[in-house]
């Protein structure tokens, strides 16, 4: 099976609450890449790539381009990528992944969800060797694309030979090192190919097998861990339910 189906199952990303807590994380996106490379998209690839995200999740344009003309004001907060690492419940590994303009608030969010699961929140980096930090792009299809040839163009760019093709969709996900997004990006904008999305994303290398009765108390806490606005996103070692 294609590794992002293997992923999402393995380690249950997965989007909790109202669509309106999505786009205020993806707000905070875009505020860090309007105040680091401008608010035109044409000029700024991080933003590019963030818009083209905020569509595929059906955020409105007027959403989008209020949450640029936002970034812009002076008394807009500056947010911080923190991330924080632990156990779990169970020997689950679990990765959290925020934009913050308030570490020591959401260190206490963090730290509240852990403690009430049993869990035990580690040091920067304690739990690095878990997963694999990798830059992921989606684009369409296009007709008569060599996908061999589309990757060996992208190789010396850290991309991997194995991709995903969602016939439905109509689009191919590729993943490969994020030192090297902007490079890919624009690789394969330059080429004429839509990108529909474009983000980081953290692929656990040791899984992790559990019970169902464990697998709802991980899920439980994962789904109150995505409940705070600074935490974009919840990855864990978690094996699917099938593994």
């Amino acid at each position: 099976m294609g590794r992002a189906f293997e992923y999402r199952k393995a380690a249950k990303l997965k989007r909790w609450g109202h669509m309106a807590r999505t786009f205020t994380k993806i707000g905070k996106q875009i505020a860090v890449a309007v105040k680091a490379g401008g608010p035109e998209p044409e000029n700024n690839p991080a933003l590019r790539a963030i818009i083209a995200t905020a569509k595929r999740e059906n955020m409105p344009k007027d959403n989008i381009d209020r949450a640029i003309k936002n970034a812009m004001g002076k008394d807009q907060s500056d947010y911080k990528t923190m991330t924080y690492e632990g156990y779990g419940p169970h020997g689950v590994a679990i990765f959290v992944d925020t934009l913050t303009d308030n570490p020591t608030r959401t260190v206490g969010d963090v730290r509240s969800v852990f403690n009430k699961f049993n869990g035990n929140l580690g040091t920067m980096g304690s739990l690095a060797y878990l997963f694999d930090h990798k830059a992921v792009f989606s684009f369409k299809q296009k007709d008569g694309i060599d996908m061999d040839e589309l990757i060996l163009d992208l190789i010396d760019y850290g991309v991997e030979d194995e991709y995903d093709i969602d016939e439905e969709e109509g689009s191919v996900t590729i993943y490969g090192d994020p030192k090297a997004f902007s490079m890919i990006q624009k690789h394969l904008e330059e080429n004429g190919f839509e990108v529909v999305g474009a983000e980081f994303t953290y692929i656990p290398n040791d899984l992790k097998k559990v019970s169902p009765e464990e697998r709802e108390t991980i899920d439980k806490m994962v789904e109150r861990l995505e409940d705070f606005d600074d935490v974009q996103t919840v990855y864990t070692n978690m094996a699917g339910e099938d593994e």
